[in-house]
């Protein structure tokens, strides 16, 4: 069987699978998010916190909510770093540094996972579960809580009121990802995934000298990893190691794990608006970007120039032999797409257009289908940002659901949707001005400039994976990527619950005969070509200097 062919039959398996997992997921979440009830073991949470989830916020309560519970994660998590040396199970590793700690802990809570470690000569048994495996869950459910106000803003009206942010995050947590989780992690270790506590020991012997490895809740923490589309791994080769990724087989579950949410989610919106054809509307958007750009990577990787890449039947160089160019392509696409950043092959080592397409999934601002949460809520702002666009072409007031886009909702949109290139092409331009950063590059040139921009767009678009070559375990790098994902992350969601709020205060507008059906395939259209329209005129600049001059000069 030919790679290419290989690659087609997995995508393949891949879209039935999530075909299956669409429609009862979905609904499932939209029972979540929308039951009266709570379980004995959410009040028990509820009586910890001293929180009551009855209790309905208006956007500023509910974005209060967000900001503290992110903070006091930060702050924990970063202790918890700096104290590490003391803990039992540290396994004989010393405290993060500063720098590293506070970029580590931004990253983690802010759903990013950007690592500038060794996870395996870093962080022990306490760090890794008590620490970035319990913010694995816990920042996955904050970007579906307000993913579910902003739906919410689109379903009520005549209020302010948004739910409960506590609610949504224990029900998020509990009822959703904690139980998808752990049959994940049984199906990984069936697989071949290890599971343990272990030390560290010696596997062998290795040019001449011995290897040493550490044991761990790996597992555990791959499902997670994928199923909240965090992407932090136990191992610095992340998902390209055989402890977190054994087989294709585990490695095709956990692409499907990256996707299952974000793409369900659309189906928990058109539910909860009373509309599942809104829902499809916005997921049609979705499959639409994400199965072009795996076509587009795998053809640029299969492209071959020259004897070698005949002989090898593609760019080899960087791929996992176990998955093979085919795979590696649809997991880059899939972990780009949304805000996972694991990888089962180094990005660095694409051509310079696949390189490029990484990228510019990361510049669209993951939203096809994107990070758990952030995926829906960043496909909704650009859903009115087309709206908007289609009203000016006829002059009529855009509407979106039964609600005015009005001054105060475009400026939010708009607002939303400049935050992270502003992260993005700022601190890399900082970074190739200064003298320090550049000492940090590996290559020169375009791929070198691609270095330093990926790093960026990685951690302002809370993606996390890195584009290899770059030493970024630096004070600079460390600071900086971690102002941007926190920034990137966060700020956001101001202009997200803001425009919820608004939006659930107004009164509905009925539907006429000149109403824009955004429910039909033209507004999919419309909107595909408003995201990669908005996304080029930002990143385009950029781009040229990066991976499309070394892809034109290849």
């Amino acid at each position: 069987m030919s790679s290419v062919l290989a690659g087609v039959l997995q995508l393949l398996a891949l879209v039935v699978a999530l075909g299956l997992a669409y429609r009862p997921l979905g609904d499932y979440m939209a029972r979540v998010y929308s039951s009266p009830r709570h379980l004995r073991a959410e009040k028990w949470i509820y009586r910890a916190i001293g929180a009551n989830p009855a209790t309905e916020m208006r956007w500023p309560a509910y974005l209060r909510g967000v900001l503290a519970f992110s903070a006091v994660s930060v702050l924990f998590l970063y202790l918890l770093q700096r104290v590490q040396g003391v803990l039992p199970g540290s396994l004989g590793f010393s405290s993060i540094d500063p720098d590293q700690a506070f970029n580590t802990a931004a990253s983690f809570v802010s759903n990013t996972n950007w690592q500038s470690y060794y996870g395996e000569q870093a962080m022990g048994h306490v760090v890794q579960t008590g620490g970035l495996a319990v913010q694995n869950f816990v920042s996955a459910a904050v970007g579906m809580a307000v993913a579910v106000a902003l739906v919410r803003g689109f379903a009520r009206s005549r209020t302010g009121e948004l739910g409960n942010f506590w609610a949504d995050l224990v029900r998020g947590t509990v009822r959703i990802l904690l139980p998808v989780s752990v049959i994940a992690a049984i199906v990984l270790v069936a697989c071949g995934a290890i599971q343990n506590f272990a030390g560290i020991h010696e596997v062998g012997q290795f040019m001449g000298g011995s290897q040493q490895w550490n044991g761990g809740a790996v597992a555990s923490q791959e499902a997670i990893k994928e199923l909240g589309t965090n992407g932090g791994g136990y191992f610095n080769a992340n998902s390209a190691h055989p402890f977190e990724n054994p087989t294709p087989l585990s490695n095709l579950f956990e692409i499907f794990l990256i996707l299952v949410i974000p793409f369900a989610l659309t189906r928990t919106f058109g539910t909860m608006v009373g509309s599942v054809k809104q829902g499809y509307a916005i997921l049609a958007t979705m499959a639409t970007i994400w199965l072009g750009f795996t076509a587009l990577m795998m053809w640029t990787e299969f492209a071959h120039h020259g004897p070698a890449f005949d002989i090898a039947g593609g760019a080899t160089e960087g791929k996992e032999t176990r998955f093979g160019v085919g795979v590696s392509s649809i997991f880059a696409v899939a972990t780009t797409l949304t805000s996972t950043g694991a990888v089962n092959s180094f990005h660095s080592s694409f051509t310079g257009f696949g390189g490029g397409i990484t990228m510019l999934g990361m510049q669209l601002g993951e939203i096809a289908p994107g990070g758990v949460g952030s995926g829906l809520y960043g496909m909704l702002i650009m859903a009115i940002i087309a709206v908007f666009i289609a009203g000016l072409m006829v002059g009529r007031t855009p509407e979106y659901l039964g609600k005015k886009i009005g001054s105060r909702e475009i400026k939010l949109a708009a607002s939303y949707i400049l935050v992270t290139p502003a992260l993005v092409l700022c601190f890399t331009a900082a970074a190739m001005a200064l003298p320090t950063p550049g000492n940090s590059m590996t290559n020169s040139g375009p791929h070198g400039f691609s270095e330093i921009l990926y790093a960026y767009t990685s951690g302002g678009n809370n993606n996390g994976s890195a584009f290899a070559g770059l030493n970024a375990d630096t004070q600079w790098f460390n600071t900086t990527i971690g102002l941007a994902m926190l920034l990137g992350r966060f700020v956001p969601m101001v202009f997200v619950l803001a425009l919820a709020g608004a939006l659930a205060a107004q009164r509905p507008v009925p539907e006429t005969a000149g109403t824009l059906r955004t429910h039909k395939p033209l507004f999919t259209g419309l909107l595909v070509g408003t995201i990669m329209i908005v996304t080029g005129l930002t990143y385009f600049p950029a781009l040229a200097l990066g991976p499309l001059a070394e892809g034109l000069a290849s």
